[in-house]
C-alpha cells in the first residue's frame, strides 16, 4: 500500500509536468481543436497500455538492453514526428488547417496518438527504470504489480492530458478567429513536432 501511495505521488509529478507527449497533445489541440486533442490523448494512453503489457511480459528490458532494438524504436519515432512537422508546414495557409480539421478522420487522429507514444523510447525507459523501484517481489506476481501501477499511470495521464487538450483546444478556437493567428498556429505545431523529433532522436 505504501508503494502505491509513493508511486502515485511521484507519477503525478512526472505526468502533470509537460513532456514530449503533452507537447504533442497541446500542438494537436491548438492546431485542430479540443476533440482532436482529446482523441490524441486517448491514443497516447493506448500507447501506454501497449508499453505496459510489453513491460509485464518482460520485453521492455529487451528494448533498453539491446542497442539495435532501442535505436530502431527511437529513430522510427523521431522520423514519424518529423514527418508530422513537415506535413503541417506543407499546408498552404492557416485556413487550410481550420477547414481540414473538420474532414480529418477521427480514427487517423487517434492512431497518430498511439504511434507517437508507442514509438517514444522514453515510455519504455519509464517502465524499465522508474516503475520497478515500486515493485515488491515478495508480494503479488510482478506482472500483476506492473499492470496495477500502469493503470494508475494511465488514469493520471488521461486526467492530465485531457486538461491540457481542453485548455489548448479552447485557446486554439480563439486563435483561429484571426487569419494571422492561423498561420502562427501552423508554425507552432510544425516547430513543436520537429523539436520533439530532435528530442526523440537524441534520447540516450
Amino acid at each position: 500500500m505504501t508503494n502505491i501511495v509513493l508511486f502515485t505521488t511521484a507519477a503525478a509529478v512526472l505526468v502533470f509536468t509537460p513532456g514530449p507527449n503533452t507537447l504533442y497533445i497541446i500542438a494537436r489541440s491548438i492546431q485542430q481543436g479540443r476533440l482532436a486533442g482529446a482523441l490524441s490523448s486517448l491514443g497516447v494512453q493506448v500507447g501506454t497500455i501497449i508499453h505496459m503489457i510489453i513491460a509485464a511480459l518482460g520485453l521492455s528490458a529487451l528494448i533498453v538492453s539491446s542497442d539495435l532494438v532501442f535505436n530502431i524504436v527511437k529513430y522510427t519515432g523521431a522520423a514519424y514526428l518529423f514527418y508530422l512537422g513537415l506535413q503541417t508546414l506543407r499546408a498552404k495557409n492557416g485556413l487550410d488547417i481550420a477547414t481540414a480539421k473538420e474532414h480529418k478522420s477521427i480514427g487517423q487522429t487517434f492512431r497518430q496518438g498511439i504511434i507517437v507514444n508507442l514509438l517514444n523510447p522514453k515510455t519504455a525507459l519509464f517502465f524499465f527504470a522508474f516503475l520497478p523501484q515500486f515493485i515488491n517481489p515478495n508480494h503479488e506476481p510482478v506482472a500483476f504489480q506492473i499492470l496495477l501501477l500502469g493503470f494508475i499511470l494511465i488514469l493520471l495521464g488521461t486526467t492530465s492530458d485531457m486538461l491540457y487538450a481542453l485548455t489548448a483546444g479552447s485557446l486554439g478556437t480563439w486563435l483561429r478567429k484571426s487569419p494571422k493567428m492561423l498561420i502562427a498556429q501552423r508554425y507552432f505545431a510544425a516547430v513543436t513536432y520537429i523539436t520533439l523529433a530532435l528530442l526523440a532522436a537524441s534520447t540516450i
